[in-house]
């Protein structure tokens, strides 16, 4: 009998032993969250829509070379407020509808004209004023500055990010006077609360890069993400695949254009 005691306290001892981890071996479950949340779709080099880590972010996204229209983290901007079908990020679309019905109420009416952008819609822009300047200014160099007044090369642009959008008009002269001059006073004093705010102001402080764009606002929360990402993985060697995309070194377009911004205050 106490020979059969003595095999059962044996019994319960070991297995006691084996349902105890080291304090050093255990696994919380939010390091478990973490490493569900960081997984890369290697197929394609793009990111799953529940990655959160900002250095996770792929140089694939960064330079527009996706299809926004089935990218799981954009959505198409409802008819009230753009002019055409426009896809931009989630979170910028709920950040422009409160603004935009906030304007609303001051009998302000903001429209969207231009979104997201991928780096195929771009270069389809560049190719074409490219075949048209290329005539006048002779150099690759000087074709490439004519474009780059106003247009970005592609795998440049903030319009890839679907955090930049292009309100109203594309012509500065609009909001110099009456109705164009409301809405941009609106937005100078307001957008901010809303996470926009304009990149290209005058230049008359020092910025470098493109003419000012009063039709051009950013959405800070996320963009200022992606153009930190965006310093640390792309250089001028990565901007190819276009006419004049030599000139990218050259010009120094990282520098100048990609950061060639205001400055989020």
């Amino acid at each position: 009998m106490s020979q059969l005691i003595f095999s059962i306290f044996l019994l319960i001892f070991f297995c006691a032993c084996s349902n105890t981890t080291p304090n050093n071996t255990t696994i919380s479950s939010k390091q478990d969250d973490q490493a569900t949340a960081t997984k890369v779709n290697h197929k394609d080099n793009t990111l799953q829509p529940n990655v959160k880590a900002d250095s996770l972010i792929s140089s694939v996204f960064l330079m527009g070379k996706f299809d926004y229209r089935t990218h799981p983290w954009f959505v198409k901007v409802p008819a009230g407020m753009s002019n055409r079908e426009i896809y931009i990020q989630k979170e910028t679309l709920e950040a422009f509808s409160k603004m935009h019905e906030a304007a609303k109420k001051d009998g302000i009416s903001f429209v969207i004209i231009s979104g997201t952008r991928n780096f195929t819609d771009q270069k389809a822009i560049w190719e074409n004023k490219w075949s048209r300047e290329i005539v006048t200014h002779k150099t690759h160099k000087a074709t490439a500055l004519k474009i780059l007044e106003y247009s970005s090369m592609p795998s440049t642009s903030r319009h890839h990010w679907g955090t930049d959008i292009d309100i109203n008009s594309l012509v500065s002269s609009y909001f110099k006077t009456g109705k164009g001059a409301e809405e941009y006073a609106w937005l100078v004093k307001n957008a901010k609360k809303y996470g926009f705010y304009q990149t290209y102001t005058p230049k008359d402080k020092g910025r470098t890069g493109y003419s000012v764009e009063e039709w051009h606002w950013s959405y800070y929360p996320l963009s200022r993400k992606y153009l930190e990402q965006y310093n640390l993985k792309i250089s001028n060697k990565d901007i190819t695949g276009f006419s004049g995309c030599e000139t990218a070194s050259e010009i120094d377009i990282v520098k100048n254009y990609v950061n060639g911004i205001e400055a989020f205050k």
